[in-house]
């Protein structure tokens, strides 16, 4: 297998914080290179979920890399084609609108922005409490967007969280081969 880096960002949604951590080091025994990017919350803060200096050294003894976590960091990304495709996994209802609204706010948001200015894919693994609410326009919105593809979704608790979304985050790894090929993964709601 041809050497294939992927950019793998992490935003604050810290519930899922374990789902990807698990995936991510899927990927990497897939054979991926994994070039890490988390936001400024993913990188400092501590949860019930785990202390966040805990959570920063998996990611880094996973991919073997220090994680990139400031805007200046990230911004080479796309020009020095650092990476052949982003993994946003989890990807907030924050970040989601930010991208669509192309805000440039966070290491994260700079990442794909600077992935997206050179034409290369990004893939979103969606986890908002309001997906089906306030984010849904910038879903829809991203889903018509080149180069934008999103890990499959499914509600995580209809009766208690009727807006609530979370990406299959087991499908990552199918989802990053599709979209290394540019096609977005079916169904993409399940």
């Amino acid at each position: 297998m041809e050497k294939i880096t992927l950019g793998y960002a992490m935003t604050g949604s810290f519930c899922t914080f374990e789902k990807s951590i698990a995936e991510m080091a899927r990927l990497r025994s897939l054979g991926y290179e994994l070039l890490p990017i988390m936001s400024e919350n993913a990188y400092s803060t501590s949860t019930r979920f785990g202390k966040a200096r805990d959570i920063v050294s998996r990611v880094e003894n996973i991919c073997g890399k220090s994680v990139i976590h400031t805007i200046t960091d990230a911004e080479p990304i796309g020009p020095k084609a650092m990476c052949r495709l982003m993994v946003v996994a989890p990807c907030t209802g924050n970040t989601l609108s930010k991208i669509a609204l192309g805000i440039t706010d966070t290491p994260v948001t700079m990442a794909v922005k600077s992935q997206l200015r050179i034409g290369a894919p990004v893939l979103l693994a969606v986890a908002s409490n309001d997906a089906l609410g306030a984010s849904g326009e910038n879903i829809a919105r991203l889903m018509n967007r080149k180069n934008v593809y999103f890990v499959p979704m499914a509600q995580d608790n209809p009766a208690s969280k009727p807006t609530s979304l979370v990406a299959l985050f087991e499908r990552i790894p199918d989802s990053v081969a599709l979209a290394l090929d540019h096609i977005q993964p079916q169904p993409v709601f399940q």
